[in-house]
């Protein structure tokens, strides 16, 4: 995780407001993001999340509040903003009857590049996301994968002081979503901030300094990866007993070492309990072993953000894409092996 930072605000957002119609689409955001830093921000579909994004880039006026890039107004000072930031949404918005070279080309020349810089931008940017094998072929035979990473490229070629990735990795194998992380962590080692929104849990857990969750147009949670953990209560302590007849009496143990109330899943053996402080784990080894208690496994779990997510907003991730995701792989980094 980045955690380059200086003192200079590259996002002061306060009390944004975007009304269509009835619908307040966005209901008094606040937002400060470090210069120098990932900013995450969280939402379910419809939470808000791009419409603040657009309010921030200047396609959007905002109906009440006020925001700041690098100390100028989105609204009065929208022409100088826009020359500070770049912008990539979560569709491909480039020619489909052109190359990816051509394409690159055509935008960098539009940003005052001459026609070799143009040309050097435009190879180098094809070979940074993988798609040098495919520079001459036209958009319209492109996977969906192939044009998310030709579209980020696009709004990569002037490398602007303020980056706002919108989804970015939607639509992306796993591989090529790693590749997209190690492109955004060196944008920012090279001096880019970088506010980036996602349903992906793993991915803002990756990259993030810091997380905003939007929930129903407002912020409903904001700080580190940790803050947003711990706001959500302890850790589960797991036990796995040898054998079946000691499972009730283990189970009194823990209760009566941690000063807790323990449960037994319906998978047969397995004992959980929260724990509060991860020192007691050794007490109570000791006195599962003193009263002769044999256990095949132990292992301590920290909350995730799914779990923060769930709590927070009520919704979780799942197969009709209402909340976000999170990766099995990202899940079993968050268990501690004891």
């Amino acid at each position: 995780m980045n955690k380059k930072h200086n003192d200079e605000w590259a996002v002061e957002a306060r009390g944004l407001v975007k009304l269509f119609g009835d619908n307040r689409a966005v209901d008094g955001v606040d937002l400060n993001v470090r210069s120098g830093s990932i900013y995450g921000v969280l939402g379910p579909n419809g939470a808000g999340k791009t419409t603040t994004i657009r309010m921030l880039a200047t396609l959007l006026r905002p109906d009440a509040g006020e925001a700041r890039i690098f100390g100028h107004d989105v609204v009065k000072e929208s022409h100088i903003v826009r020359q500070l930031i770049g912008v990539t949404g979560q569709y491909a918005s480039v020619d489909e009857s052109l190359s990816a070279t051509e394409n690159l080309i055509i935008f960098s020349r539009l940003l005052g590049l001459g026609s070799a810089e143009a040309r050097r931008k435009a190879s180098d940017l094809l070979e940074e996301f993988g798609l040098t094998e495919a520079a001459k072929r036209p958009l319209k035979h492109f996977s969906g994968g192939m044009r998310r990473r030709l579209d980020l490229a696009a709004s990569l070629i002037a490398q602007p002081p303020l980056i706002f990735l919108d989804e970015p990795t939607t639509g992306l194998d796993p591989r090529t979503r790693s590749q997209m992380w190690d492109t955004i962590r060196r944008l920012v080692d090279t001096g880019s901030t970088v506010l980036l929104t996602t349903q992906y849990l793993d991915e803002a857990d990756q990259l993030a300094d810091r997380i905003a969750v939007i929930d129903r147009g407002q912020v409903v949670a904001e700080g580190t990866v940790d803050d947003l953990k711990g706001s959500v209560g302890t850790s589960a302590l797991n036990l796995r007993v040898d054998q079946e007849q000691d499972i009730a009496y283990a189970r009194e143990i823990v209760e009566q070492v941690l000063d807790v109330r323990a449960s037994v899943t319906a998978e047969a053996g397995k004992i959980t309990s929260p724990l509060t402080d991860p020192d007691q784990v050794t007490d109570l080894l000791v006195a599962l072993r003193n009263r002769g208690i044999r256990l095949t496994e132990i292992s301590v779990q920290k909350p995730t953000l799914d779990e923060v997510f769930l709590t927070i907003t009520g919704q979780g991730g799942n197969e009709n894409n209402i909340g976000p995701k999170i990766s099995e792989s990202s899940k079993r980094a968050e268990e501690v092996r004891v």
